[in-house]
């Protein structure tokens, strides 16, 4: 239901198209550049940024193929099945937890009810109880509630598992294969970042209700198909450094109140000849790192070679050279054609050293094959 002038504005901004809602993957990224306020933006309003996308003339290669979605539903499926009996038992022997007899909810559908208000209530009622009673209790499609940026996002990790010891332990359950013990590096690590977005939701619950955070295990589960097999194996994965990064971006996110509020009045991501400008009208910050993690970066780094903006240099470059937004700035304070403000004289101070250096470096390497 709208019923704030931000709702309404992230709705107009949507174009009146339905919200598509954060999840693990895009709060991840969207940490992964917290100074981008078009992406966040977007991800506030629920757009489409991938159809957003196509339609201005940038598609991008994201998404998994219709064969893996099949696959990875169908593994899934196979390790809930009959209220996570295989799961337990592959806690049980091969994790060696000692996993008590244990009760299972599946809060995907609340008495026929998939609204997220209501499963999030079942949710919180349903551990503020486990964390009370210490019983052994598998959730399944639980929803966490988490705030980016002012705005909640709804989660839903594979499974909780509340164990021993009386700690919360969240569950991935993912369709790569672990291969002689090893996964691939990069989709652990994606994993990994994911888990901790739940793991951080799950920590935020129990604080609301009245427990310590560290009721909620560092450790998470995962669980994936072992050598190519249907058969399920699982490793626990340490996310604390995840979780450390994920707070400290989160922190930096400016509040989407505040960057909705200075945009033109009348911006629509809706399709349409306005579009593209539309779109411009929220300042951006590429980097090469955002083709990996964002369905816009063709789009932006299209936008950022037109103006030459240090972003399409790397990050790295771009922090280094501190508030000089454009490669023919530096390259003009480099050679002593642009005067620097103030705010920039150290800057400009160590970009002429760096041209003197790179100078003398080519002049004693061409005399020297002279």
């Amino acid at each position: 239901m709208i019923d704030t002038a931000l709702d309404l504005d992230l709705d107009r901004l949507r174009g009146g198209a339905p919200p598509r809602n954060h999840d693990a993957r895009t709060i991840a990224a969207l940490t992964a550049n917290p100074g981008c306020a078009r992406r966040g933006v977007m991800d506030a309003a629920g757009v489409d940024k991938d159809a957003l996308a196509r339609e201005l003339g940038f598609p991008s290669p994201f998404g998994q193929s219709q064969f893996a979605i099949t696959r990875g539903n169908a593994f899934e499926a196979q390790v809930k099945a009959d209220g996570c009996a295989e799961l337990i038992t592959l806690l049980r022997d091969r994790l060696g937890l000692a996993v008590p007899e244990v009760a299972y909810d599946d809060l995907e559908v609340v008495a026929g009810n998939e609204g997220r208000e209501l499963r999030h209530a079942r949710t919180r009622r349903l551990l503020a109880h486990a964390l009370e009673s210490d019983e052994g209790t598998l959730f399944d499609h639980p929803l966490l509630r988490l705030e980016i940026a002012g705005q909640p996002a709804y989660l839903e990790p594979d499974v909780i598992a509340f164990q021993l010891a009386g700690r919360l332990h969240v569950i991935e359950i993912k369709s790569f294969a672990v291969v002689d013990g090893q996964a691939e590096p990069e989709q652990v690590a994606a994993a990994a970042r994911q888990a901790a977005v739940y793991v951080l939701a799950l920590r935020r619950l129990v604080g609301e209700l009245g427990h310590p955070a560290e009721r909620v295990s560092h450790e998470v589960i995962l669980v994936c198909p072992e050598n190519f097999s249907n058969r399920p194996t699982a490793t626990p994965v340490d996310v604390r450094p995840q979780l450390a990064v994920l707070e400290r971006q989160l922190a930096r996110l400016t509040r989407i109140d505040a960057i909705v509020g200075e945009l033109p009045p009348d911006i629509s991501f809706a399709p349409g000849e306005e579009l593209p400008a539309s779109v411009r009208a929220v300042d951006a910050r590429y980097a090469p790192e955002c083709m990996a993690s964002c369905e816009m970066a063709f789009f932006c780094r299209d936008e950022a070679r037109a103006c030459g903006a240090t972003g399409t240099l790397g990050r790295s470059v771009r922090d280094d050279l501190g508030g000089v937004d454009t490669i023919g700035t530096a390259l003009a304070l480099a050679d002593g054609s642009l005067e620097p403000a103030e705010d920039l004289a150290e800057t400009a101070l160590q970009l002429r050293t760096a041209a003197r250096l790179r100078r003398e470096v080519l002049g004693g390497a061409l005399d020297g094959a002279a």
